[in-house]
């Protein structure tokens, strides 16, 4: 393995706030897992983007996979709003028992918007990445 392809030559990584939100969304709606790709050659600053995958390939193309969920304030995640539907059970006092399926999915579009806009401004200062030497932290740059 060369030095470009080397993780451990990363000091910071810089992630556009939508990419972050965007992923960790994404793997919270859908089959498939949205990361935060970083790409050989490696240098000192490095730039993640969303990737999308069903089956990881990071073995045979040297990329390091930053989760998104490690990039976001802990009450940030834990806020996600949460999809309702009929058969879930409601509290008495949410409103929700008397909406129709498409006033339901449009409650829950307008509620991960505004968890949208809370989460770009809350990205932290460090994240763990992984290399052949195990785990070690690493700036993080926000883009935005």
């Amino acid at each position: 393995m060369g030095a470009e392809d080397d993780p451990t030559a990363i000091r910071s990584v810089a992630v556009s706030p939508a990419d972050v939100v965007d992923a960790y969304a994404y793997t919270r709606e859908n089959p498939g897992e949205a990361v935060l790709r970083i790409t050989p050659p490696f240098h000192g600053r490095m730039r993640a983007r969303i990737h999308v995958y069903r089956r990881d390939d990071a073995e045979l193309t040297g990329a390091v996979h930053v989760d998104p969920a490690a990039v976001l304030d802990s009450e940030v995640r834990a806020a996600y709003p949460q999809f309702r539907t009929e058969d879930d059970e409601q509290p008495a006092d949410s409103g929700d028992s008397s909406l129709t399926p498409d006033q339901r999915r449009k409650r829950h579009a307008a509620a991960v918007e505004s968890w949208r806009e809370r989460a770009r401004e809350s990205l932290a200062e460090t994240v763990s990445i992984e290399t052949e030497h195990g785990r070690r932290q690493v700036d993080l740059k926000s883009l935005g």
